[in-house]
């Protein structure tokens, strides 16, 4: 891989339905604060996500209504990472923990031509001996094994939500599906590389003991969850009423999500709850 930036490679205006733009960032490490509190930095190659789950909490740290409202249709990509992380070679970032990515996803669609998240990775292992750990729904994050297997302490999440595909096209309808993403975290795991299943938010299960059949044939032993509750849920992107008709199908209440809660503890006793499941590594 070259030192390049990979978006000086070329521009484009638009990569599937999102609009694309291009920006230098003042600074590719965030210290973290609030729920990512419990490390050094956060680290977004992009701002906005084409992915657009329509409960994505990130969409409400846009800096527009309208960057709201067009939430998954549009992304910004931080054309400067590269430089910005070449500044720190100078004090390198020693046992400095990270967690990428906090408000979009690193593997998202753009990242396959971008390779953007890729370059940043290889920044890391050559001038840095970080502990970073990586959240991500997207199965392209298996085309990095072989620079995962070269950091000292590397963790990544896989966000599985629902064992219902019906269920994740109305939430996440733009995202791979749940089997692909098993599948892919049962690569990460296999090839000896820290893994971790995130259901967070929990959406609405149809078959709890198919659910947990399938979570532990990939092997993995670390889970975290999070509620997701009708009456508190938000929604972008003008999928509000379908989602609140397929909750409502589900009758999805707090009832029902703790007895899901207590069964999945029950099968996996390490299950954390909350901001306890994303502890960096």
């Amino acid at each position: 891989m070259d030192n390049k930036s990979p978006v000086e490679n070329g521009r484009k205006t638009s990569i599937g339905k999102a609009q694309i733009q291009y920006k230098a960032a003042s600074s590719i490490l965030t210290r973290a604060t609030g729920f990512m509190n419990l490390y050094d930095f956060t680290l977004n190659p992009y701002s906005g996500c084409s992915f657009g789950c329509t409960y994505c909490y990130a969409a409400f740290f846009s800096r527009t209504q309208q960057q709201r409202d067009d939430w998954g249709k549009w992304v910004l990509v931080k054309e400067n990472a590269i430089e910005q992380l070449r500044k720190k070679r100078k004090k390198p970032l020693v046992d400095k923990t990270i967690y990428m990515s906090s408000v979009t996803d690193p593997y998202q669609p753009l990242e396959r031509e971008l390779c953007l998240t890729q370059s940043i990775l290889q920044e890391l292992i050559d001038y840095h001996q970080v502990r970073l750990v990586i959240q991500t729904r997207s199965p392209l994050i298996m085309r990095d094994i072989d620079l995962f297997k070269r950091f000292g302490h590397i963790q990544i999440n896989m966000t599985i939500t629902t064992d219902s595909e019906i269920v994740r096209k109305v939430f996440e309808p733009f995202c791979p599906s749940n089997t692909d993403r098993l599948e892919a975290i049962k690569t990460i795991y296999k090839a000896g590389i820290g893994a971790c299943i995130t259901m967070t938010p929990l959406l609405p299960i149809d078959d709890i003991e198919k659910f947990i059949n399938d979570l532990k044939e990939t092997g993995v032993a670390n889970f975290t969850m999070q509620p997701f509750h009708t009456e508190k849920g938000k929604f972008i992107a003008g999928t509000r009423q379908a989602a609140m008709d397929l909750l409502k199908i589900y009758d999805w209440s707090d009832a029902k999500y703790n007895a899901i809660e207590e069964r999945l503890k029950t099968a996996f006793p390490n299950m954390c709850i909350g901001k306890n499941g994303f502890k960096p590594v």
